[in-house]
């Protein structure tokens, strides 16, 4: 698992702030750089270009560049604000951290800046008949660049905050958040067992000062702390869960002085919101409340809740995908002891609020019997038993909420099941 360091580099990276200031110094460096490399431009060349040539290109990038940008701005606050209202709220983050939208912004922004930077500079005559041709064949290179953008954000714009390019962000982001949950099952450490003892008395309790979802958890930190105090630490608060200071969010198996209790607890990041990355729930919930908000009277939109549906399929699919590398899925800290993540409460977050919201729907009701079907040909008895309980429980759903005989008939041959063991 990563550390708390590299997992906020991270995040920052993926900000179009930081996309946009790069591109602007690379800007700004390419404009300039025409200046150093003058003096080896030969003498004769700069007669075969018009005096006028770049002083023109410059112009047109610098007033084209700025209203693209503007309108690209605009496009993109709409794509946010489609997201937030026909998908969820909770998915926009995903929208935002687009790489293709960032780089193109960040490609209009840093090509408006060149222009001006270059255009300051001949008019201030630093670059000579010389450094005007290096930035001749420079600013060529720009347009190109431009282009190739251009012809890429046309076909983004087609898709960027659509329904189901959102929805397929979210699988795509649960699958991953899954994936790393699997190679490094418990964060690394032991499964938490109840009845292991290691937690309530007489361990130690340690607690948070914040309120707010747990996002992240530092174990390698953890592990550290660890063996050198030479205790057990039981991580009960892992990501996706509410903190606050009445519960603890981990305990310890030795006593800890008020310094080794801050720096456990620092390992916990604490935010306001939950975060995709190692929180395979949180997209879980995600993707059903985008087929809730699909089967809500003011939508009607029971397609993508079928769409939701076949996607969470998928998704449950990699619970019982092979270790990519079984060395990495063994247990790197041993005395880190870590609350797994249930398969029956990703089933919950997954089939419980679609069932309930699409029970009066009987092409819903079907879907959502062949995927527990599917899902109870899984090889593990877990999946056999969690596809029977919510079954059943769509099932009756159906039933109180189905006003047609035939509809109801339909939905209970669909919901044979073969009897779990």
């Amino acid at each position: 698992m990563t550390s708390r360091w590299v997992w906020l580099i991270s995040r920052v990276t993926r900000r179009i702030w930081l996309r946009a200031t790069l591109f602007s110094i690379l800007a700004v460096a390419t404009a300039l750089v025409a200046i150093v490399v003058s003096p080896y431009i030969p003498v004769g060349l700069s007669t075969k270009i018009g005096a006028d040539a770049v002083d023109n290109i410059l112009g047109i990038i610098a007033s084209s560049m700025l209203t693209v940008t503007t309108f690209s701005l605009s496009t993109m606050v709409s794509a946010y604000s489609a997201a937030t209202t026909n998908v969820t709220p909770r998915a926009t983050r995903l929208v935002m951290e687009d790489s293709t939208t960032q780089n193109v912004l960040a490609t209009f922004i840093g090509s408006f800046l060149f222009s001006l930077v270059g255009i300051i500079a001949l008019t201030t005559g630093a670059y000579g008949e010389q450094g005007r041709i290096v930035l001749f064949f420079v600013t060529i290179g720009v347009i190109v660049v431009i282009v190739v953008t251009l012809l890429r954000w046309i076909d983004h714009l087609s898709r960027l905050g659509r329904v189901t390019e959102t929805t397929q962000r979210v699988e795509a982001a649960t699958v991953k958040a899954l994936r790393a949950s699997k190679s490094a099952p418990h964060l690394g450490g032991q499964p938490l067992d109840a009845a292991s003892g290691l937690i309530g008395h007489p361990n130690h309790p340690i607690f948070s000062s914040d309120i707010g979802y747990v996002q992240h958890v530092d174990a390698a930190a953890l592990s550290a702390i660890a063996e050198e105090a030479e205790i057990d630490i039981s991580v009960v608060a892992i990501p996706g869960k509410l903190a606050d200071p009445s519960e603890a969010i981990a305990w310890s198996s030795g006593g800890l002085d008020d310094e080794l209790t801050h720096r456990i607890a620092s390992c916990f990041t604490i935010a306001d919101t939950r975060s995709f990355e190692q929180d395979p729930r949180f997209g879980a919930s995600v993707l059903s409340e985008i087929a809730s908000r699909a089967l809500s009277p003011a939508v009607n939109d029971p397609g993508t809740a079928i769409d939701v549906i076949s996607r969470a399929l998928r998704i449950l699919a990699v619970w019982v995908e092979p270790a990519e590398d079984p060395e990495r899925s063994q247990v790197r800290y041993p005395r880190l002891h870590v609350v797994p993540i249930r398969l029956q409460d990703v089933f919950d977050d997954l089939f419980t609020p679609i069932a309930r919201d699409g029970a009066g729907l009987v092409e819903v009701g079907l879907r959502l019997q062949k995927t527990f079907k599917a899902l109870s040909r899984m090889s593990e008895k877990e999946f056999r038993l969690d596809a029977a309980r919510h079954s059943r429980e769509a099932l009756a759903r159906a039933e109180a909420s189905l006003h047609i005989e035939a509809d109801k008939q339909r939905i209970r041959d669909a919901a044979l099941m073969p009897a779990a063991d």
